[in-house]
Order: C-alpha cells, then structure tokens, then sequence
C-alpha cells in the first residue's frame, strides 16, 4: 500500500533495455528527509530504474508518484512537481561543450521548468545563485568556466545547482564517480550537511558500501529484481552481499580497482 506522505512512491516497476528486462517488478518507497542507497552489481538496473523514475526511459510496467502525482507515460509531471526534483549525473556532459560559467550554470538551476532565459534578469535570481555558491563553497568559482573545473569542484557546483531553489527529491546516480578518496569524502560530508538543512529526500546510487554504511537510512538491493531492502546492517550483511554480488565479490569503493561498475 501507497503511503500518502512518501515523497517517492514505485509499485511493480519494470523496464525493458532492447529486448531484456532490465528492472522487473521492484516496489518501494521513500519516506521524507531519508538517504536511500541503491546497491548492486554490474548490470543490475540500478541506471536503468533511475532513469525511469526521472521520465526518461519508458516504463514496461508499474507506477511511479513523486509528491503524490503519478508520472505519466512520457515521464509528465505538474511543473511544480518537477521543480522539486534535482538529478546528480555521474558526470558533467555540458562542461567541455558550452561555454558556460559556473554561475551561469547554477543560474539555471533557479529558472521554473519550462521558462528557459525568461528569469536571466531577476534580482531574485541573482541572489539565489549567490547563495547557493557560498553554501557549497564554491563562491570562488563563479566567473570560471565549467571546462575548467577539477572533478571535486563540478561535484560541489552539482550540488550548488540543487541548493539554488528549494527542492524535496535529490537522485544522484554514482554522483561520487571519479573521485579520489579525500574528495570522495568532503562531498559525501557536504551531501549530508545539505540534506539535513534542506530537508531533502535523497536516493542515490552507490558502490561505495562504507559509505552506505556510514550515510544511509535505507538500502535497496537490486539486481533486476529487488533483492532486499532494510537498514544497512540487514541489507549489507555478508550473507546479503555475497547473494548479490557472488560469493568471491566484496565491493568496496567505487574509484578503487577491481570494484564493480554501474549497472
């Protein structure tokens, strides 16, 4: 049953890649102000569920409400409602492409969907951006362009763009992805600071199960169908793990070798 105050709720969910069913039957649900972690091996859905949660991959099967308005078949969704969403890609593909700056960037971040450069000149807007970069720290950044930015800087500019308006669902698919371990960590501390200040929903996709471990309220494990899902002492416990990921398969952190990639 469908709690009315879950801020994500998904019932019999499935998705096809080509021929295959990438995501087969998986249900469950986000309670407010929780850090979800979805966890499992190589090939396990785990983008393939995201990216239709987000609208952009059609739906085999099942239902998804976000804010208790159920996205439709093309991924629609009230304006309002995809407002309140922010997505964290495992990587930047716009930087080495436009010529943006960082404030321009985050800027965008601030603009109501659907009314592109109709906000450019806001004074509201201004001061939002403003506001965003000093409480991810990177108010130094602002006139830099994106292509010039190291991999733990796009992340905490991520991050600036989610924080320039108020949001309630964050998704952050491997958002940690390509960083080293200190940066991997300062952006995991500045997630959670920015979580509980903002009130976020969070789900995110992860190899790093220390982190999990650490961070998270909830873990689902998934490989095409969900496996489990609880806490993080049920969910990641060595029997769990060696039926997700195999007997002779310890995932560990996500940029160190010989881990598992995303699926």
């Amino acid at each position: 049953m469908i709690k009315t105050d879950a801020v994500l709720a998904v019932q019999g969910l499935s998705v096809r890649r080509g021929e295959q069913l990438a995501v087969e039957q998986v249900s469950f649900q986000l309670a407010r102000e929780t850090d979800t972690a979805l966890v499992g091996p190589n090939g396990a859905g785990k983008s393939s569920l995201v990216s239709a949660l987000l609208g952009l991959l059609p739906r085999a099967a099942g239902t998804v409400q976000i804010l208790g308005h159920e996205l439709g078949p093309a991924g629609e969704l009230p304006r309002s409602v995809r407002a309140q969403i922010a997505y964290l890609p495992q990587t930047l593909a716009l930087q080495g492409r436009f010529p943006l700056t960082v404030g321009e960037f985050v800027g965008f971040g601030f603009d109501p969907p659907g009314l592109g450069l109709a906000w450019l000149g806001c004074r509201r807007r201004s001061e939002a951006v403003h506001y965003a970069l000093k409480r991810t720290g990177c108010q130094d950044l602002a006139e830099r362009r994106l292509s010039e930015l190291s991999g733990g800087q796009i992340k905490r500019v991520l991050l600036a763009f989610c924080v320039v308006r108020p949001r309630q669902l964050l998704v952050l698919d491997e958002a940690q992805a390509g960083l080293d371990a200190p940066s991997s960590e300062q952006f995991q501390e500045l997630l959670l600071e920015l979580r509980r200040q903002e009130g976020w929903t969070v789900l995110q996709v992860s190899h790093d199960l220390e982190m999990v471990r650490r961070s998270c309220d909830l873990v689902l494990c998934l490989n095409r169908r969900l496996r489990c899902s609880g806490a993080p002492d049920h969910a990641l416990s060595p029997a769990r793990l060696a039926e997700l990921y195999g007997p002779n398969v310890v995932p560990y952190r996500h940029h160190h070798a010989g881990v598992p990639g995303h699926g």
